[in-house]
């Protein structure tokens, strides 16, 4: 069952912009949180956003800070990552993750559901 389906990626130049969308099909409701990460070739995941249901409270990567936004449409049951003014540096696979635990994190094992991971390329 596809819990997690990431859309919105793609190319773009440097200082562009892209908004990722996380539709959550395989969940009745509203994880209680839901994060992005990234994975670049040759370098471990890392925690992009988190974003908590519940009173919308958001946690960012220092990298990110900023510059990208998480924000969610619960009765869509959709997490959104805006992200602005993009570096090359920001290239890498995207993936959205849900978490069981209403607690802000930037760490993959905390989550339990991924989705299968979307690809942006930024070109300087």
């Amino acid at each position: 069952q596809v819990h997690l389906v990431e859309s919105g990626g793609g190319s773009v130049q440097a200082g562009g912009s892209l908004r990722l969308s996380c539709e959550a099909p395989g969940f009745k409701y509203s994880k209680p949180c839901m994060g992005w990460f990234r994975q670049a070739p040759g370098k471990e995941r890392e925690g992009v956003a988190s974003i908590v249901s519940a009173g919308g409270r958001t946690y960012y990567h220092d990298s990110v800070k900023g510059r990208f936004t998480i924000s969610q449409d619960i009765a869509r049951n959709t997490v959104y990552l805006q992200m602005d003014s993009l570096k090359p540096e920001d290239t890498a696979m995207y993936y959205c993750a849900a978490s069981d635990i209403a607690t802000l994190s930037l760490l993959a094992r905390d989550y339990t559901y991924w989705g299968q991971g979307i690809q942006v390329t930024v070109s300087s």
